[in-house]
């Protein structure tokens, strides 16, 4: 792999960010004029997507930087010229983080709707869950976090005790701006990765830096979304509970049986079910049918199935009028009602 593809070692181009949510390199740039290369780049510290530029005339001189925060990925990124972006892998889990730090975006919001974010704002949204596009000026350089969206719900069910539900996840918004505690949080997270990029990428000070990151993104995202996680739990999930709703998160399509829930776990049937009872006020047989319900109703609302029946059937479910009873049921629609809303 061409060296301004990789992660730079030891982070040799230091970054910092000035409390006015300018970034400046300290040392060399890696820059990059081959589409080809740029793109190999970007599939592996973002994921797949496709990136169009506005100006077929100018060549591309992407700016491109990337770092470990334990399992977040950062980049310093920026292509040069004004692009339009889409289609990000969802398969990827990835959620996005996007701080514009020069330059401005314009990014998807619903409805027809963007949002035009400049200078010291940021854009979240978890392409694992809804589809999403942006534009970039040829100004535009970038500080991005690529998050697992497994990351983030494990921290809210140890932290509050439940995992948020498609109110959040499918929400894309704006977040931070100058003068925030999100803009102050990535300034300190850049300061110390630029002194220390060993400890930050492997150790314990990264694995700190990431729940910081992870909580205050939570805590913002929910705010702008109108949800609520709720007061931080006395009761902190136990590694099994967290086991057992990773692996109904992982498999909820292939219908995983209580047995097969509790040895993957490592617990028996009774000690889980009472787990879920007292850490998350459900039972495991209730929690999978919800993500197989939110697993329908994603696919509903991307356009990914050509009809209902396929989408309920890519879930497990076989008897579709029982299906659109326990949909209705959850959504106050029928699933229907979702594909032609999605449609508008």
């Amino acid at each position: 792999m061409p060296t301004v593809g990789r992660a730079v070692e030891p982070m040799a181009d230091a970054i910092t960010l000035d409390p006015l949510g300018k970034l400046r390199a300290v040392r060399r740039s890696a820059v990059s004029r081959d589409w080809d290369e740029i793109k190999q780049w970007s599939d592996s510290v973002y994921m797949p997507y496709l990136v169009r530029p506005t100006d077929r005339a100018l060549m591309p001189a992407a700016s491109m930087y990337s770092a470990k925060i334990a399992d977040i990925t950062l980049t310093r990124f920026a292509y040069g010229v004004p692009v339009a972006i889409g289609e990000f892998a969802p398969e990827s889990g990835n959620v996005l983080v996007l701080t514009t730090i020069r330059g401005a975006t314009r990014h998807s919001v619903a409805h027809g709707r963007s949002a035009d974010v400049t200078s010291g704002g940021t854009f979240v949204v978890d392409c694992s869950r809804v589809d999403y596009r942006f534009e970039a000026d040829p100004e535009h350089l970038q500080l991005n976090l690529t998050i697992p969206h497994q990351l983030l719900a494990d921290l809210a069910l140890r932290w509050w005790g439940s995992v948020p539900d498609d109110r959040l996840w499918r929400h894309k918004c704006v977040i931070g701006g100058p003068g925030t505690t999100w803009l102050a949080l990535m300034e300190y997270v850049v300061r110390t990765l630029a002194e220390a990029p060993d400890r930050v990428a492997d150790g314990r000070v990264g694995i700190n830096l990431q729940e910081m990151i992870a909580a205050q993104l939570l805590t913002d995202w929910t705010t702008r979304a109108g949800t609520e996680l709720g007061p931080p739990t006395a009761l902190h999930a136990p590694g099994y509970v967290r086991r057992a709703v990773r692996y109904i998160d992982e498999n909820a399509r292939d219908l995983p049986t209580a047995s097969e829930i509790a040895l993957a776990a490592g617990v028996s049937v009774r000690a889980l079910s009472g787990a879920f009872r007292r850490y998350l006020d459900t039972t495991p047989r209730d929690y999978l049918r919800e993500q197989r319900l939110q697993g329908v109703r994603r696919e509903l609302l991307a356009g990914r199935s050509s009809t209902v029946a396929e989408a309920a059937g890519a879930w497990g479910y076989v008897n579709l009028g029982m299906f659109a009873a326990a949909y209705r049921r959850r959504f106050g629609e029928n699933p229907a009602q979702t594909v032609r809303g999605a449609q508008l």
